[in-house]
């Protein structure tokens, strides 16, 4: 037999305020390490196109671990996958650490992505304790703790960040999110309850991507995955050139980039808490989705059209006193426009896969969910370097804004074959 949906005591406000605080905890830690580590990079000495493979590298481990996990957890239960994938996060952020040159730092990177699997895990758990019609909101306020872990940790990791003093000065933050990840297993082991009975462990086990085919013979979630892989594609393209784009537009430093994306997390973490469960009720996961896209690409082109370093510094007049302000205030503006469209993504791909897919393939295919994105992140960043050194700086972002039209487009087509397929039963 398969695993069953076991009956969570407390499976409402308790078990989501524990699964917020762990996936807070954890994002926290990633929003540590993220955005210095264009710099991280560069202080051991790494071209351009060394930095952006550390992303990849990353998104390669994700690729093949997030489907095993996924898998795993609908066989053995969620809570002793999240407690192997957060050790796993947290043994890989102190062995960067202490990398002692960039393609260390990269077989790093790759061996921390063969950990991850917490945000499938923890999607699916949402799954196992929630009615259909109530899981694009409690996606989005899993999703809100992912966008307050991104508002605490970069900023955090900017002021933990000393660039002055070398490699040595961008170990703190790293340190510091092992910890997080050390503090999210705690939190696991000590106050989550299981969600899943396990497996029978005489069935038959499925192979690696067996979920493909059940994801490609369904029509809603077939769609859905092509609109993570592309959205997700351009998305990483900017996240791995942002630090290099920004120190070469405007020489900001670990600090102005992770300030940066602090301010995407707290517009990620209001959009997805208290906007994009309403939406998606009243104009429909699909739309909401396709909108999302479209907000996304459209912030993609505002950064570029931002004024250079050269163009003259604006002033705010208060009357007693006038604040200069550089060319760049614009950019954390941009990214925010841009974090209101991410926001409204990706609880939304969640919860139409969710929806489309039978409960005991519900892990495996938000794990596939996750490869996909994975996918798109191992092409996405090299596609990037690529272009960021060939063509121009810009071109990373004109080209993740170009790939939001068609998955825009397939989101809306993914929402029409729901609607046929709800039609039918």
């Amino acid at each position: 037999m398969t695993a069953q949906t076991t009956k969570v005591s407390g499976a409402g406000t308790p078990t989501l305020a524990v699964l917020f605080a762990v996936v807070f905890i954890n994002l926290v830690g990633f929003g540590l390490v993220v955005p210095l580590l264009p710099f991280f990079a560069q202080s051991l000495q790494a071209e351009p196109w060394q930095i952006t493979l550390m992303f990849s590298a990353y998104s390669l481990g994700q690729f093949f671990a997030e489907p095993f996990w996924g898998r795993l957890s609908d066989r053995i239960g969620r809570k002793p996958v999240l407690l192997a994938t957060l050790a796993a996060n947290a043994l890989g952020y102190l062995l960067l650490a202490f990398a002692p040159n960039i393609w260390a730092a990269v077989l790093v990177r790759l061996f921390t992505g063969l950990g991850a699997g917490n945000i499938s895990t923890v999607q699916g758990y949402i799954a196992d304790v929630t009615p259909p019609e109530r899981r694009a909101g409690r996606m989005g306020m899993i999703g809100a703790a992912f966008g307050l872990g991104f508002i605490v940790g970069p900023g955090l990791g900017g002021l933990l960040a000393q660039p002055q003093m070398g490699h040595v000065g961008y170990q703190l933050p790293i340190f510091a999110a092992s910890g997080a990840a050390v503090l999210a297993a705690l939190g696991v082991m000590l106050f989550l309850r299981e969600s899943r009975a396990k497996a029978d462990p005489a069935a038959p086990r499925p192979a690696f991507l067996s979920g493909l085919q059940f994801a490609r013979a369904d029509e809603v979630v077939s769609r859905v995955l092509v609109v993570s892989l592309i959205y997700l594609a351009g998305f990483s393209a900017m996240e791995a050139s942002f630090g290099l784009w920004a120190e070469s537009r405007y020489a900001w430093t670990a600090r102005e980039v992770g300030l940066s994306f602090m301010i995407v997390g707290l517009v990620s973490a209001l959009n997805q808490g208290l906007v994009a469960g309403r939406l998606a009720r009243r104009f429909g996961e699909a739309r909401v989705l396709a909108a999302g896209m479209l907000l996304f690409g459209a912030s993609l082109i505002l950064q570029v059209a931002a004024p250079p370093a050269w163009f003259p510094a604006a002033q705010i007049d208060l009357g007693l006193f006038v604040i200069p302000v550089s060319a760049g205030w614009i950019i954390p503006i941009v990214m925010g426009i841009g974090a209101c469209g991410m926001s409204l993504a990706m609880p939304n791909i969640s919860a139409l896969i969710s929806r489309a897919s039978p409960p005991d393939r519900q892990g495996a295919m938000l794990g596939l969910n996750m490869a996909t994105g994975s996918m798109a992140r191992i092409v996405g960043p090299m596609v990037a370097g690529v272009l960021y050194s060939a063509i121009g700086s810009d071109w990373p972002f004109l080209v993740g804004a170009a790939l939001t039209v068609p998955a825009a487009m397939m989101a809306i087509n993914a929402g029409r074959a729901a609607r046929r397929r709800e039609a039918q039963t």
